[in-house]
């Protein structure tokens, strides 16, 4: 392949071990899918969404949609050329140079670890309600504790192999989803009843953009709802683990986006016509349940069954805990096989052919920062949780702009072309990098986050520092005699031959 066109994409007949053709479609939609948490990111966001836009949730939930789409034809572009495990890393690299490619993974890694951290409390913090000791839940050790052993339990999952996790990831869907689906149904009958005196009528007004009144606040609600959809992009970082890994992939993540959107927005707007957006009682403004709408609601709408929705939230972010490590492992593994990161990290066990090593440190990485973030303050865990969305929009713009500049001399070949190379990614990343640009000044205010450091918001310092520890470590990694060829452009390039099995 040459710098300027685009021929058959270039492929060896060998991987990088992996358990090649281990996913199929369902399989890879459900680890999407239970990647984003569904339920818990809901729960978890949609009060705060509310607070800053007001009854424009649902308008937020679709707007926010759009860029993950047209990240993910960006993806689909990419992964047909190259289904690379190391996803952004090495589109980035092959697209724009190592630099760009290595910071690309490295934010991969950073959302992954603040996420990881946010579900594996709501892990520990859900298993002691749901066996109905609130004292334990409350207990910051305790709960600390707790969501410690399943953080190290799901990564021990996570090694064993994708097959096994695919199982478990089926049944805890299952019962998450059953528990949404439940708890929408339910809001939206006794909304209709008029069971509640708070109860609203549906408005079609909420999906009037004309409506809102804060752009900053906009903004902020849109950088929450891409932490809710963010984590599809795990069915790409599996590619080389499924069948036909490139093309499986994008459409098992197409399919993730297009089950969040209609379960976001159906369950938002029946959650609000049943809990109206008062600040007391069961309103969704209420600031003693913003951190999570659901679980007060529940209690309402399933009565003696209220368990079972705790189950659901529980197990959303157990099952996300598990999947969420498995793109950081692989993109690690891959930028260790180019030289981007010390040969250790691509490492399989020679059993379940996993990247144990980048598996384990990753979870590891997870805990250490989680238990150190705990220590500080729980406003500084909120924080993090917060900035995430800035190394996430950030690595999706990275991967939109990458397909257009890679594919930029084929855009005139056809139309379809110019569309899903070109004019699709290259809105999504102007939307995405706008998104980054504006919620980083909006975060330097102190009044955006919990905490104050360093005389600014909180927020800025997690999210900012975060993203910029990565060019130190990179510059740490330069220096050494080993990383020279990948520097140098000589161990991976744009015209570096793809490392993954043959199709079957």
């Amino acid at each position: 392949m040459s710098q300027e066109t685009s021929s058959e994409p270039a492929r060896v007949d060998v991987g990088k071990g992996l358990n090649s053709g281990a996913l199929g479609v369902v399989g890879s939609t459900v680890i999407g899918l239970a990647s984003t948490a569904p339920l818990y990111s809901l729960a978890a966001t949609l009060g705060y969404v509310i607070l800053a836009v007001g009854a424009q949730a649902p308008l937020v939930f679709i707007v926010a949609c759009v860029p993950m789409v047209f990240a993910a034809f960006a993806y689909q572009e990419l992964n047909r050329e190259a289904p690379d495990c190391g996803t952004t890393f090495v589109w980035g690299t092959k697209a724009f140079g190592p630099v760009t490619g290595w910071i690309g993974g490295w934010s991969v890694a950073v959302a992954s670890v603040m996420v990881l951290a946010n579900v594996g409390e709501i892990t520990g913090q859900y298993f002691w309600l749901l066996l109905g000791n609130e004292e334990f839940a409350d207990d910051r050790v305790i709960v600390v504790v707790t969501s410690v052993v399943f953080m190290a339990l799901m990564t021990f999952i996570s090694t064993i192999g994708v097959q096994i996790g695919e199982r478990l990831q089926m049944v805890l869907m299952a019962i998450q989803m059953l528990a949404m689906a439940l708890f929408g149904g339910l809001a939206l009958v006794n909304a209709l009843s008029g069971a509640n005196p708070d109860s609203v009528a549906f408005d079609w007004h909420w999906f009037n953009p004309a409506e809102l009144t804060s752009w900053s606040g906009f903004m902020e609600a849109v950088l929450l709802a891409l932490f809710i959809y963010w984590g599809w992009d795990t069915c790409l970082a599996l590619n080389e683990e499924t069948k036909n890994p490139r093309k499986t992939p994008a459409r098992a993540a197409l399919s993730s986006i297009a089950v969040l959107i209609v379960a976001y927005v159906g369950v938002s707007v029946a959650v609000m016509m049943f809990a109206g957006f008062g600040d007391t009682g069961t309103g969704l403004t209420n600031p003693e349940n913003l951190d999570d709408v659901f679980s007060v609601l529940g209690g309402v709408l399933f009565g003696p069954w209220g368990w079972f929705l705790l189950l659901g939230v529980m197990l959303s972010a157990a099952s996300s805990t598990q999947t969420t490590i498995l793109p950081t492992a692989r993109g690690t593994l891959s930028m260790a096989v180019y030289k981007a990161l010390p040969a250790k990290f691509s490492e399989l066990h020679p059993k379940f052919k996993t990247p144990w090593f980048s598996t384990t440190v990753m979870g590891a990485a997870a805990i250490v920062y989680y238990v150190s973030m705990s220590i500080i303050s729980e406003d500084v865990l909120a924080d993090s949780l917060t900035s995430m969305g800035l190394a996430v929009a950030l690595y999706y713009a990275i991967t939109s702009f990458s397909c257009v500049w890679y594919f930029r001399a084929t855009l005139r070949d056809s139309a379809r072309n110019l569309w899903m190379r070109g004019i699709f990614p290259a809105l999504g990343g102007l939307m995405l990098g706008y998104a980054f640009v504006q919620s980083a000044i909006d975060m330097i205010s102190t009044d955006y986050s919990e905490t104050v450091l360093l005389g600014i918001g909180g927020a800025f310092v997690v999210g900012v520092g975060a993203i910029l520890a990565g060019f130190v470590l990179m510059g740490i990694w330069w220096l050494r005699p080993n990383s020279r060829p990948f520097f140098r452009g000589e161990s991976l390039n744009r015209d570096t031959p793809v490392l993954v099995p043959d199709e079957d």
